[in-house]
């Protein structure tokens, strides 16, 4: 899809003014795709908007784009947050979906998540799309049942589905744990995690995004994606520094010890993403679509440090 805009399809991306829809519409723009945007102004609360009404916005469109999410949540202020994931990332996906079999989209691109798998993986074990899902939060879980209702309700329609789990996705923009990391390196702040030997996949935003416009024409399906290279979290922080060009000295203390340090805290749930491991395979959508990553870590992290996009 990435080298046909020329072809005159008219694409929805729902979630357009989020971190990586707002990049995936920029992109498509620039290959020449009609871009309809869905934006937390246009539509504030897909959960609960009339599907008819949907289904006429997205008429003539040829491929949805679903990021609109509840995604991980690092201050949360929502009464019932089981609730609020569902209504955001459930009920919306099924709304969204039975609206474009409607106006009878070709493809739903779905966005989705990594931890549908779970939370951590053994080394030289990345996780497989054939293993069983064992989402972890109300996050996961709300997304391995948009998955889940998704495919339903795809089911016997004419349009094809296709699901991409994003790891860690970092870029400009990017807020969140690797926002929080990036500052801390930029103000060389003593940083404990020398000891750390884990391995993470993750994606850089320019290379989630050209996924996304493959995943659009590629055989239809459920998939992994991620950089070519996973890391270890010592191994991040001297790339943003590089990245950065400030120089930072890493301290080594035991990973135990920082967990404890977590628990004491109340910050367990950082900690152990910082410590442990998760990794992908994304081989099987690469084969199936003929997408390679085009920027690697250091790239990216370079762009981030210059204040580009």
């Amino acid at each position: 899809m990435a080298g046909a805009g020329s072809d005159g399809r008219i694409v929805a991306v729902t979630g357009a003014d989020g971190f990586i829809g707002r990049a995936l519409a920029a992109h498509l723009r620039q290959a020449g795709f009609d871009v309809r945007a869905v934006t937390r102004r246009s539509n504030a609360n897909l959960a609960a908007a009339d599907i008819a009404q949907l289904a006429s916005a997205l008429r003539g469109v040829d491929t949805v784009f679903h990021l609109a999410a509840r995604a991980h949540v690092m201050r949360e202020n929502a009464a019932d947050p089981r609730a609020a994931f569902h209504a955001a990332n459930v009920t919306a996906t099924e709304r969204v979906a039975r609206a474009a079999i409607e106006a009878g989209a070709r493809r739903f691109v779905h966005a989705s998540t990594a931890k549908v798998s779970g939370e951590t993986t053994e080394p030289g074990r990345p996780f497989r799309i054939d293993d069983t899902p064992q989402p972890r939060d109300d996050y996961a879980r709300s997304k391995w049942r948009a998955e889940q209702s998704l495919q339903r309700i795809a089911g016997g329609s004419p349009m094809s589905v296709s699901v991409l789990r994003l790891p860690l996705v970092y870029g400009p923009g990017v807020r969140g744990n690797f926002r929080t990391l990036w500052e801390a390196v930029a103000q060389r702040q003593w940083l404990p995690f020398a000891a750390i030997e884990n391995r993470r996949s993750m994606i850089g935003l320019p290379n989630v995004v050209d996924a996304f416009a493959a995943a659009a024409d590629a055989p239809p399906g459920t998939y992994f994606v991620a950089d070519e290279e996973n890391i270890s979290t010592p191994q991040l922080v001297r790339s943003i520094a590089e990245a950065q060009r400030v120089e930072i000295s890493l301290a080594r203390v035991p990973v135990a010890l920082l967990r404890v340090v977590g628990v004491v805290t109340g910050r367990s749930a950082a900690i152990h993403r910082l410590t442990s491991s998760l990794e992908v395979d994304a081989g099987p959508f690469r084969e199936a679509s003929g997408w390679m990553p085009q920027r690697t870590l250091a790239q990216t992290l370079a762009v981030m440090a210059r204040g580009e996009s």
